[in-house]
């Protein structure tokens, strides 16, 4: 297998499918539509919707209800960094390698772009009752995909990170675990978890997803924490240093580089292991997790 060129050819197939649940920009709130369309359409891997859809393909799924619930969670993922870039969060003028959101388009109109794109996603996945699918595995899914997202999920996870910002709280690593589940595992968990539940895996399958995704995310997490230190802006497609110029502590200021390393690569072997111990594999999921937990920009 040639990752190289797998990995293109799924990203383009996210990319379409993504670009075809994306509104017209048209309508005297045109503005607000072409500011989520210029936020979606920044960039990116898609790495979320090629999960969702790896691990739909590990459980032998093979319909059309995968896609909607593909571009629903690009536009989760993409309104939380809208929101994260604002004045209020992380005040960042580039993303991707182009100008955030809020310095294109308004501090005011990013807000409404995040919104907008929060709305939508669930408006799209919820037109995956219309392929024809099983309509309580889709519920479920939609359920689940929800609480991933909500205060129980990622912005549970954003919460804890602003009161943790400045001072305001004091961060174990317990509290920075907790910011990392939820935060950035969380959406890693909804993609995988749904792509599971869509194919009608079974409730340990699901559990054992769950726990893949969850050392994912805090492989994921802390990989960009060490990248934030020794990246470069070119790499990254973003400016470097910028946890330690929102004061944030993050898991290199805690535990320190070397042992930042250790907890990432062990975070990673666990979910390879628990990956490959399917009866059937995916053989691109798994490479691809390796991948992502080890990348370099």
């Amino acid at each position: 297998m040639n990752f190289k060129l797998e990995m293109d050819e799924r990203t383009r197939e996210a990319e379409q499918i993504i670009q075809s649940f994306l509104p017209a920009e048209t309508g005297f709130q045109k503005t607000v539509l072409s500011a989520m369309n210029y936020s979606v359409l920044a960039g990116g891997k898609r790495l979320r919707p090629i999960l969702m859809r790896e691990t739909y393909r590990l459980f032998g799924g093979r319909g059309e209800e995968i896609k909607p619930f593909m571009a629903a969670i690009e536009m989760v993922h993409t309104y939380s960094l809208v929101h994260d870039d604002l004045p209020a969060m992380d005040n960042d003028e580039y993303r991707r390698g182009r100008k955030t959101t809020h310095v294109m388009y308004g501090e005011a109109m990013a807000i409404l772009a995040g919104d907008g794109l929060l709305n939508l996603a669930f408006e799209t996945a919820a037109r995956a009752f219309e392929t024809g699918c099983d309509p309580v595995l889709t519920a479920r899914a939609l359920a689940l995909f929800a609480r991933k997202a909500g205060v129980y999920g990622m912005i549970g996870g954003q919460c804890v990170d602003i009161e943790s910002e400045n001072g305001a709280g004091v961060t174990t690593e317990e509290i920075l675990v907790f910011i990392h589940a939820h935060k950035t595992a969380a959406l890693i968990q909804s993609a995988m978890m749904t792509g599971a539940v869509l194919a009608g895996a079974s409730e340990s399958e699901i559990q054992k997803i769950e726990k893949i995704a969850y050392d994912i995310g805090i492989a994921f997490q802390i990989q960009d924490d060490i990248l934030d230190v020794s990246g470069t802006a070119e790499e990254l497609g973003k400016p470097i240093g910028s946890d330690e110029k929102n004061h944030k502590v993050t898991y290199v200021t805690l535990k320190g580089m070397k042992q930042a390393q250790a907890d990432q690569k062990a975070f990673s072997e666990e979910a390879i292991s628990l990956l490959r111990s399917f009866d059937d594999r995916n053989l691109f999921l798994e490479t691809m997790v390796e991948a992502l937990i080890t990348r370099k920009k």
